[in-house]
């Protein structure tokens, strides 16, 4: 596959980077912060962000087991605890977005596993990858891709 166009205006590129940036720093927990990125990423079909993320989770020390089993992590219990499956669950809630609006229950549930800083850093987080994956799906910007 190839790109359909790599340009992106530099303003926007500096503005999405600017908002990753400090969702990641509030939110504080890197290693959440990128399975969230890679669970978005996964049911928008960005390889690119895909590629980008699962290489930066394993640097920041995520078990290969929690990446081999993110897509169905609702049924690994053992593998993802609490606090987790809320992120997973609300980033699915704010990806998909079926019903119109986030469920009440995920989101209390999110509440009760995140202060209020942190949480509105992890929905600025789910914003930021879900605006990250649609800008490169759309240009088609194969994996790997250093022209974006």
């Amino acid at each position: 596959m190839t790109a359909r166009t790599t340009h992106l205006d530099a303003g926007v590129r500096s503005a999405l980077q600017a908002v990753s940036a400090a969702a990641k720093r509030g939110f504080d927990d890197p290693g959440l912060a990128e399975l969230v990125q890679i669970r978005a990423s996964q049911i928008n079909h960005c390889a690119f962000c895909l590629d980008m993320h699962l290489a930066i989770a394993r640097k920041h020390g995520v078990s290969e087991r929690q990446l081999d089993l993110l897509s169905a992590w609702e049924e690994a219990e053992e593998v993802f605890d609490g606090r987790e499956r809320a992120a997973l669950a609300l980033t699915e809630a704010v990806t998909v977005l079926t019903e119109g609006f986030v469920p009440d229950e995920v989101y209390e549930e999110a509440a009760r596993h995140f202060d209020g800083a942190r949480l509105a850093h992890l929905l600025a987080l789910i914003t930021a990858i879900n605006s990250w994956n649609r800008l490169m799906v759309g240009r088609r910007i194969p994996p790997g891709s250093t022209e974006w």
